[in-house]
């Protein structure tokens, strides 16, 4: 059965505004609703003080659209934005921040005299030079796909790289790179890491099954994160990329100050509520002085693949102005396209199994732009250190 906006817009008729005045639909708060394959995306405009309340909002109409014959799914966001993309509150303008300088097809690799991992006196780890993590506020951004890519894209430009995959409770590595099995171990102690697409990888999801719950308090989340990390045999990397787990909480803290990263990513999606917990994640970062290699835009936009009309489901934008007002680099806009979700699901991501499609290279130009803020800030790093001169 053919799925049409009509229909969608008649049953979103049913769900009750705010307060329960009116509908959704009559009080303008639905955007455009775009379909394709049977999936329904549209978000919904609430104030950004009520963000959290009206949650039950957006799940209502989820429910209402999902239970139309012939939807398969239905993607539903609340955002803060006004329809044509204005916002709620208008961002005071800032100096766009200086764009990084061309990056340049084979990045260079750092020098081994001087390993960032050995940066605000934490202890490194043998084997690996620098350290990344990919962050969001929030879950359901599309952060682990969007490490996953990058990670692909580094590779991709010469450099030898693995993943971690710190969300202990919910690990995406083993499916997003279709790995199967457990890993094995040298001497019974140390750890082998799993491979697949030129990648070493660990995570929680090799050493237990897919559907067990983790049901664990701090102090053993920690201690779990700490041997996939340490007694694990990575060497030798020129890079990990670390999945860190979704939020601020305890484990993303710990994560933050007892590993030596060179930086952070930032991942967010085009609407201000979700660009609320995105400043989250990057003022925990800041407090513990973990650069900020930048901000990516992910599910920017959304290209029809019939007509190529652009669709900002989502609103678009949102981050590079974040990005603006804190004076970081905007590292890219990384489309709404169903390829990078069937080729994620189906264990091989676009980086690997498209790497000459669009998608790709904007994974690759991403990470292009994260090398070079990496060897920015350790160029910064190793200027701050005093020189000592006896005479």
């Amino acid at each position: 059965m053919t799925v049409t906006k009509e229909s969608v817009v008649e049953r979103l008729k049913t769900v009750n505004g705010p307060d329960f005045t009116g509908n959704i639909v009559d009080l303008g708060m639905v955007s455009e609703i775009f379909i394709a394959d049977s999936k329904v995306f549209f978000s919904i405009t609430v104030p950004a003080a009520r963000a959290q309340e009206l949650e039950p909002l957006r799940a209502a109409a989820e429910r209402a659209v999902k239970a139309i014959p012939g939807v398969a799914s239905a993607v539903v966001a609340l955002t803060a934005e006004k329809k044509g993309g204005g916002m709620e509150a208008p961002v005071p303008a800032r100096p766009a921040p200086p764009r990084p300088a061309t990056p340049q097809p084979a990045p260079q690799r750092p020098a081994p005299h001087a390993p960032a991992s050995q940066s605000h006196g934490k202890r490194g780890v043998p084997g690996i030079d620098v350290i990344i993590a990919v962050a969001s506020g929030k879950g359901g951004v599309g952060k682990s796909t969007t490490a996953v890519n990058l990670a692909l894209g580094l590779a991709a430009n010469g450099l030898k790289v693995g993943v971690l995959d710190a969300d202990i409770y919910g690990p995406s590595m083993p499916r997003l790179l279709n790995i199967h099995g457990r890993p094995q171990t040298v001497d019974g102690k140390v750890l082998k890491p799993m491979q697949n697409y030129g990648l070493k990888v660990m995570s929680m999801g090799f050493l237990v099954d897919e559907e067990t719950p983790m049901i664990w308090r701090g102090p053993m989340v920690m201690s779990a994160l700490t041997q996939m990390l340490r007694e694990v045999e990575w060497g030798p990397l020129d890079v990990l990329v670390v999945d860190m787990p979704p939020g601020t909480g305890d484990a993303q803290l710990t994560m933050a100050q007892q590993v030596p990263l060179a930086g952070a990513v930032i991942v967010s999606t085009p609407q201000d509520l979700a660009l609320i917990d995105a400043r989250k994640g990057l003022n925990m970062f800041k407090k513990v002085d973990v650069p900020l290699l930048g901000i990516v835009e992910n599910m920017s936009y959304f290209l029809a693949p019939d007509t190529g009309k652009r669709y900002d489901i989502f609103g678009h934008g949102g981050a590079r102005r974040e990005a603006e007002r804190l004076g970081v680099t905007f590292l890219g806009e990384v489309p709404l396209e169903m390829g990078i979700r069937e080729s994620s699901d189906a264990g091989a991501p676009v980086v690997a199994s498209k790497p000459e499609g669009a998608e790709a290279r904007i994974y690759r130009d991403i990470a292009s732009k994260v090398w070079e803020r990496v060897q920015q800030e350790r160029g910064a790093a190793e200027a701050a250190v005093p020189s000592i001169v006896f005479e």
